[in-house]
């Protein structure tokens, strides 16, 4: 079967693991043909690194190109709606990083641009296919846990707030870091209650001075039945970084939850080792995005236009989710007002 041929938009830190991650998969399933940044120079300096035939000086470029299966779009987090809406344009299956967009109404239209073209889209939550995720689900599915009653996740790390991505909107902790944590904590909730959708939502926070940034935000989830989820992301705090499943019988613990590589659960702890990484890598655990590709390829071979584990309801529901808590937070990006 013939391999699944990969363009690459941006040269950048995420763009370099995602690539360190696919090279850990068979060669005759997945290759990396062409990768595009905003200057050619880049492009070409991340095509040698990663051995990659074509290079490109602009996404234009690569949108036209016939022999790309599918595109990564690794760009940073504000210009993912308008070049996803380019390759889309173009027929070209996309898998976006996250998040997707900068709100739910940029979210509504690349989904609903995607289902007007038939094609493949889907957002980079590479957590919910990590084997540990899987395990989650089966361990609450037996029963083992009781019914599960609480949720309670945090990420948090103290970073130099002086990197401007950081702290000129439209980001922050629930953006930026956050849907590498926020997103992540959002998706953790909604995989343990099967997608459903919170009856309430209760936020609160505090911004970075007066940059209109989000630093620290609690968010409290109340689902049907008196279940809970309690959610915290920091910019300020260096947290624990872990997750509980909590229920009438017992709980799991699942550290670093957004690339977990174990399960300590009642009766043992299960393992989820991954792949040495063949070049540096600059995130934890990044070659765990190798199993994100491999839902991408299976998707793809099947005819799907939408992934099961990572549905575009899901990504929509993770936006409405951010969007409301910025609300209240009271962070607004120019984007909100278009």
């Amino acid at each position: 079967m013939a391999p699944t041929r990969w363009g690459f938009v941006s040269a950048g830190k995420i763009s370099n693991d995602f690539k360190v991650a696919l090279d850990t998969l068979p060669k005759d399933e997945h290759q990396v043909v062409a990768v595009a940044a905003r200057s050619l120079e880049s492009a070409q300096k991340f095509a040698k690194t990663h051995n990659i035939p074509a290079a490109y000086g602009s996404y234009a470029e690569l949108a036209a190109q016939k022999d790309i299966d599918v595109v990564y779009i690794g760009s940073i987090h504000t210009q993912h709606a308008p070049v996803t809406t380019m390759m889309l344009q173009a027929g070209k299956p996309v898998l976006c990083e996250k998040p997707m967009s900068v709100n739910s109404r940029e979210a509504r239209q690349m989904i609903g641009l995607a289902k007007e073209k038939g094609i493949f889209f889907m957002e980079a939550v590479w957590s919910c296919f990590f084997p540990a995720y899987l395990k989650v689900r089966e361990i609450i599915d037996s029963g083992a846990v009781g019914e599960v009653k609480v949720v309670t996740a945090c990420f948090g790390y103290n970073v130099n707030i002086d990197v401007p991505r950081l702290t000129e909107r439209p980001s922050g902790s629930m953006l930026d870091m956050g849907i590498w944590g926020s997103g992540d904590l959002y998706q953790f909730a909604t995989m343990v209650f099967g997608g459903e959708e919170p009856q309430d939502i209760t936020t609160s926070g505090h911004l970075i001075s007066d940059g209109g940034v989000d630093e620290t935000v609690t968010v409290v989830l109340k689902y049907s039945g008196n279940r809970m989820a309690t959610l915290l992301c920091s910019m300020s705090a260096n947290m624990p970084n872990e997750a509980y499943v909590c229920g009438t019988k017992s709980f799991l613990k699942i550290p670093n939850f957004w690339c977990p590589t174990e399960v300590i659960a009642p009766d043992k702890t299960h393992r989820f080792p991954l792949p040495p990484p063949e070049k540096p890598l600059n995130y934890e655990n990044s070659t765990g995005m190798r199993f994100e590709a491999m839902e991408v390829r299976r998707c793809l071979q099947e005819g799907l236009k939408e992934s099961p584990l990572m549905t575009h309801a899901m990504s929509l529901q993770i936006a409405g989710l951010l969007d409301q808590t910025r609300k209240v937070v009271g962070v607004v990006y120019d984007q909100d007002k278009e």
